[in-house]
């Protein structure tokens, strides 16, 4: 009861600093995505040519979110299934610090104050982006600096556009459904990541040292951590008042790391509580309903993004391929395996500034290792939503899944139902 009432104790300090600050400045952090339905596809944050900073400032925000849940779930009776009924499930809750230092230059912190897998508040990341160096000298590579960006620190790395539209723990405002991605791909790394955006075009490239937890110590070959490659291309242009369009491709890339973690880093959970796990099971599979592939040393994984708006109708797609290997170092036989996913979304928004709308997506995973069969998930979700102002939003979702070709746990398995969820975020 106790960790309940600090969260609310928390929540009330946030909202209370956060209404002070506004009243004392309304003034927007400059390279920002708004954490409201103003960042609707907004992916990469926007790059501002002019720059509002006068004194250092400092923005508290944060986001709040509540599911209810009627799911049910059935296999083939091999592995029992635990009891699932409708309830509430445990209020999720973010903690962001953003802060500008200079003109051109700004901080990003994030803590999850209550999540899934940890119901005390930790740090999930945060990054240093530069915009402008007038804070080395005026005017110093404006040239340069008026189509870069650089950003460092331990945050989420820019792989593919999906992490864009997906929840983020309790920050779900972007999400039209109520879960992410059969195969989530969201990993937190320490390292850099370079922009250039012109007309319409993006490029990206960064690297990190592909290590979720840090460490200094060495592994059985010698090697504290290895690292890790991204790369992202694409074009992103309002052709008119009625269409836009939007296509990348990503490139995420590690020769080794101890640990794999870019289908594993999201320690927030999934939105899909208790489903399919073992009435046996001693623990909580808190990425229930996921599905990440197993390879533990090297990937080489691409995702292509189309996005399509022409008015109230968009389009978002992903198309995902990788390939890679559960264990590469020399003293142990590999077990190579590839997988691919595909997703398409179709929303309809509508009503007074878009705040409302339905839409569905299907979401399939193909999966093939050595010496296993190939695998398959499919998933389907209808979702509607109503913004009851630009920082609310109410949705219900209906969901199915299916596994094709599992054994054990997982063999002729499915789960169906609807969620509803409530989302604030500030």
């Amino acid at each position: 009861m106790k960790k309940y009432i600090h969260i609310l104790v928390v929540a009330l300090i946030v909202f209370t600093a956060s209404t002070s600050i506004y009243a004392q400045n309304n003034r927007q952090i400059d390279n920002y995505r708004q954490p409201d339905q103003r960042g609707i596809n907004v992916f990469e944050d926007p790059k501002d040519t002019i720059s509002s900073f006068e004194n250092l400032r400092v923005k508290i925000g944060g986001a709040f979110a509540l599911q209810f849940q009627g799911l049910d779930h059935s296999n083939s009776g091999v592995v029992p299934l635990a009891g699932i009924t409708p309830n509430f499930n445990l209020p999720t809750a973010n903690l962001d610090l953003d802060v500008a230092l200079a003109p051109g230059v700004r901080m990003h912190l994030r803590t999850y104050l209550s999540s899934r897998h940890h119901h005390e508040p930790y740090v999930k990341g945060g990054f240093f982006q530069v915009d402008g160096l007038d804070f080395i000298k005026e005017g110093f590579l404006d040239d340069v600096m008026k189509y870069t960006t650089i950003r460092i620190g331990q945050m989420e790395n820019n792989y593919g556009d999906a992490h864009f539209r997906r929840t983020d723990n309790a920050q779900a405002i972007y999400n039209p459904f109520v879960g992410n991605l059969i195969m989530d791909s969201f990993t937190t790394e320490i390292g850099a990541e370079v922009y250039y955006q012109r007309s319409g075009f993006i490029a990206m490239v960064g690297f990190t040292n592909g290590k979720l937890n840090q460490s200094v110590v060495e592994n059985d070959n010698g090697k504290s951590g290895g690292a890790s490659f991204l790369a992202k291309l694409g074009y992103d242009k309002q052709l008119n008042d009625d269409l836009r369009v939007r296509l990348t491709g990503s490139l995420y890339n590690t020769g080794f790391v101890p640990n794999l973690y870019l289908y594993n880093a999201d320690r927030a959970g999934s939105r899909y509580y208790n489903v399919l796990e073992a009435e046996s099971a001693t623990s909580d599979n808190f990425r229930s309903g996921r599905f990440a592939p197993s390879f533990k040393n090297s990937i080489t994984a691409f995702m292509f993004n189309p996005f399509v708006k022409y008015r109230g109708l968009e389009f978002f797609g992903t198309l995902e391929f990788n390939s890679g290997s559960t264990n590469s170092t020399e003293t142990s036989v590999a077990l190579d395996g590839k997988t691919q996913q595909y997703a398409g979304e179709l929303i309809y928004r509508f009503g007074q500034n878009e705040n409302f709308y339905v839409g569905g997506r299907y979401n399939v995973v193909n999966a093939e290792y050595d010496g296993t069969d190939d695998t398959s998930i499919s998933r389907f979700q209808a979702s509607a939503g109503w913004f009851m102002t630009k920082n609310i939003l109410a949705k219900l979702e209906y969901v199915t899944q299916s596994y094709d070709d599992f054994t054990g746990l997982y063999e002729d398995a499915q789960f169906d139902g609807v969620m509803f969820e409530a989302v604030i975020s500030f």
